[in-house]
């Protein structure tokens, strides 16, 4: 039978358990699978198949993993970054609150559009999302090919919506989308963080994701100083305990950040089997604290977690890098902590195969392997910014970037080919885009043009904003925090 594609005398970076490399390999798909990964040999280029590539001068690496991130704002991208800290928030809060009352839905369906665009792209074949009101990101990124988990986020003091009516959301979104376009688009269960959830908002998670056993559970976790305050104000001794109480700190729990994360939290985690997501650069650009610690990342690889990077709000941070991600990890962590964090084949497996385990689908993709997906990325490599081509793993991490992008293949179908998106019309992606800011701006009284930005004033700003949750957030945290100082 012949293959579906083959590539031969390439530089394959396998990411398999032994970090095999092969200068001079071959790779074989057949009906989406990996079928062989092996040094190439005399007749490579003859072999039967109905796409054969020549690698020289390329190499070829699995799919990255973007582990966390957030996608209905991406075409505000560019908008928040001179704003402080407290301005980006409160800007921030009353955008969520017009998504989760429909307001916005135009610019969550660009917003889809152009993430799956620059991720394709870039690399990037797999994302982990939490976002408001993810279907249009589910129908997206399956119609571009690519693999998703995407999850509407619960809270109950973080915005005024029903809780009954997010837990019904979350199950019809389960029902119509988890599973779909051949299994690449999965639902998620998505309580939003430790620091915005009651103990009872995280009970009925723990009874949804019962009624879901094979769903992943996406949080953020120990992001804050305020996520233990607000476990102790759910009567539980810390972050971690509450959800070992509730039932959901186990292998299905999939936690962003940890920074604050100590030598239990560590402990406990990998005892549990969880996964960890690790997103550097939102936390360098919008460091609340300087003097808290850094994310431990490589006490909990060495404890046995799988960690993956994310992006996070990429439009946060104007980018969509997630080659960059790694080299922001390996800088931050060696400032904060001295050099040598990381090794460059340690980065290289968090974009990849601890990035798919931590998202529990480690047995099908993030590395070369027989059997594995074919969710791979070619990179043109034949340039002088990769000459002499010497230690790939460095290159990749610290030199490379979307622009070196050739190829991509999610479950063996092209959805770039030698430069080409297969999946997407770019030029109408770029215009829905451009149309939906033009008309936020029109209805919102944002200012955002090429010399930067300016949202509405204060007073505009908290007439949109959430009241009742974040008030019944402060007051427990400004409660707890007084019993934690005067215990009575």
């Amino acid at each position: 039978m012949a293959a579906d594609v083959v590539i031969h005398d390439a530089l394959l970076l396998t990411v398999d358990d032994d970090n095999r490399i092969y200068d001079g390999g071959t790779l074989i798909v057949c009906d989406g699978e990996i079928t062989e990964v092996r040094s190439s040999r005399e007749g490579d280029t003859d072999l039967d198949a109905d796409r054969v590539i020549d690698g020289d001068g390329r190499l070829v690496m699995p799919g990255l993993v973007n582990a966390h991130t957030h996608l209905e704002l991406t075409p505000l991208i560019g908008a928040f970054s001179d704003l402080d800290l407290l301005e980006m928030m409160g800007s921030m809060t009353a955008i969520y609150a017009g998504f989760a009352d429909g307001e916005y839905d135009y610019l969550a369906e660009a917003g889809y559009e152009l993430a799956a665009l620059n991720f394709l792209r870039g690399g990037v074949t797999t994302v982990n999302s939490m976002d408001v009101a993810p279907a249009a990101g589910a129908e997206t990124f399956g119609e571009a090919g690519l693999r998703g988990f995407f999850g509407p986020a619960l809270s109950d003091l973080f915005w005024d919506r029903p809780v009954d009516e997010q837990f019904e959301r979350a199950r019809a979104f389960i029902d119509e989308h988890h599973g779909t376009f051949g299994g690449r688009i999965r639902a998620t269960i998505s309580p939003h963080d430790d620091w915005s959830c009651t103990r009872d908002l995280w009970e009925r998670t723990a009874d949804l994701a019962g009624e879901h056993p094979d769903l992943l559970v996406h949080t953020h976790l120990l992001e804050l100083e305020e996520s233990d305050v607000m476990a102790r104000s759910n009567g539980a001794d810390d972050s971690l305990a509450l959800l070992e109480e509730v039932g959901l700190l186990d292998d299905r729990l999939f936690g962003a950040h940890y920074r604050m994360a100590d030598d239990e939290d560590v402990r406990r985690t990998a005892q549990a089997g969880a996964g960890v997501g690790h997103c550097p650069s939102i936390f360098c650009y919008w460091n609340p604290d300087p003097d808290v610690q850094w994310t431990p990342v490589p006490e909990l690889r060495s404890a046995g977690v799988d960690v993956g990077i994310g992006i996070d709000d990429h439009y946060w941070h104007d980018s969509y890098d997630l080659f960059g991600e790694a080299r922001q990890a390996r800088l931050a962590a060696n400032l904060k902590r001295g050099t040598g964090q990381f090794h460059s084949m340690e980065l290289v497996r968090m974009l990849t195969a601890e990035g798919a385990s931590a998202l529990n689908v480690g047995a099908e993709i993030g590395s070369l392997e027989p059997g594995k997906r074919a969710d791979l990325v070619v990179l043109d490599v034949d340039e002088p910014k990769f000459t002499p081509l010497r230690n790939v793993p460095a290159q990749v991490v610290n030199n490379a970037g979307p622009a070196d992008v050739e190829t991509v293949l999610v479950d063996g179908e092209f959805v770039l080919d030698d430069g080409a998106v297969v999946t997407m019309d770019p030029e109408a992606v770029r215009e829905r885009a451009e149309v939906a800011v033009e008309r936020f701006a029109d209805e919102t009284g944002w200012e955002i043009g090429v010399g930067g930005a300016e949202p509405p004033g204060r007073v505009e700003v908290a007439r949109e904003s959430p009241r009742r949750g974040p008030a019944e957030l402060l007051g427990r945290l400004a409660y707890q925090s007084v019993r934690d100082r005067f215990p009575f």
